[in-house]
């Protein structure tokens, strides 16, 4: 491993090694929870592909509630993943963009997913073989 360049942030990875990322009061697990939920993930990866006005990535992104949609938006807009941008005309028009940061992490929950998506067979395999093992 590359010793770190001082002044330069550390990998979450490094944090982990040195255990930051397990003490309850690492800012990094807030961030870590919003960006690998299940419609934060979903959110981010759609963003990806291109921009959406909410009623489109509410459809694309199938069975997230209006509310749910709605509240990780804003999470990943507080935390500078995602752009809100509001047309001024009636009725309201509103667009949703990544912000370059958000961009470069949704590469990497892209990485991840695709890697459940390639697996997935050996994940389902592997989950039926202990549900059979725990009713035997």
């Amino acid at each position: 491993m590359a010793e770190p360049v001082p002044g330069e942030p550390k990998a979450l990875s490094e944090w982990v090694r040195q255990g930051a990322l397990f003490d309850k009061k690492c800012p990094s697990r807030e961030i870590l929870k919003h960006l690998t939920s299940r419609w934060g993930v979903l959110v981010l990866i759609a963003l990806l592909e291109q921009d959406h006005r909410f009623s489109d990535l509410r459809r694309k992104v199938g069975g997230v509630s209006e509310k749910m949609l709605s509240q990780t938006l804003q999470t990943l807009e507080t935390d500078g993943f995602v752009n809100r941008y509001s047309h001024p005309v009636v009725p309201p028009h509103v667009d949703y963009s990544l912000t370059p940061i958000g961009r470069e992490v949704a590469l990497k929950v892209r990485d991840f997913a695709d890697w459940i998506e390639v697996n997935i067979n050996r994940i389902l395999v592997a989950k039926n073989e202990k549900a059979s093992a725990r009713t035997s």
